[in-house]
């Protein structure tokens, strides 16, 4: 098991070109990966009703299995626990994959009642970066969240914290908010932001499904 903490910012597309301008990632080419997310439930949604996620990634020819448990997230900084690891696409060994026995019971007596409900579909463009004494994943995702019918964009900056300290995020936040030097900005551009993908997702399959028992009432 892995303890991930992150801190997730939010912006406009209009500030991409000033984000990759900064020193700080414009001194090292990107990591590029495309990154193809599918988050399954039961039909009760029984994982979102204990705030947990269960995701399929495809990545180039690789499968991986990610559980993720409830955090805390304040001011976009959040931390919760995770384990992953490769796996065969439909294949839910969760008893090989997470070392709370409890939890994996849990989640293996699921597995049969387990169907897709949202997909993220995005390129991620990331930087290893040293700051405040971390080292620090800066990964910007950009693409769209989708569930049935419905899409949204979906456009984000993650610091996901590798080693060190917590208080360095923060710090590297503010940097990366100041810009390139002598381009200065009036109003913030870079915003916390305490919504993860899984919540978004699963946001967008409820207005789907809202959508479906008012289109069906509607033909009666």
């Amino acid at each position: 098991m892995a303890q991930e903490t992150e801190l997730k910012l939010s912006l406009d597309p209009q500030h991409l070109p000033r984000l990759l301008a900064h020193p700080r990632l414009a001194a090292q080419a990107p990591r590029r990966e495309h990154l193809l997310n599918t988050y399954f439930d039961t039909a009760t949604l029984a994982l979102m009703q204990q705030r947990m996620a269960v995701r399929e990634r495809q990545v180039g020819e690789r499968t991986l299995l990610t559980v993720k448990t409830a955090g805390h997230s304040v001011g976009g900084l959040s931390r919760r626990n995770e384990w992953e690891a490769p796996t065969t696409p439909g294949r839910f060994d969760f008893a090989a994959l997470v070392d709370d026995a409890a939890l994996a019971s849990q989640l293996t007596a699921l597995a049969g009642e387990l169907v897709p409900v949202f997909r993220t579909d995005f390129m991620r463009c990331s930087w290893l970066l040293e700051h405040g004494g971390a080292q620090v994943e800066v990964a910007l995702d950009e693409g769209f969240i989708s569930a049935g019918a419905a899409r949204e964009a979906l456009l984000e900056l993650e610091l996901e914290l590798k080693s060190g300290p917590q208080e360095a995020l923060l710090d590297l936040a503010r940097v990366l908010s100041l810009g390139t030097p002598g381009q200065a900005e009036p109003s913030p551009w870079l915003h916390p932001s305490d919504r993860s993908k899984a919540e978004r997702g699963l946001a967008l399959f409820l207005g789907q499904q809202r959508s479906a028992l008012a289109g069906g009432a509607a033909t009666h």
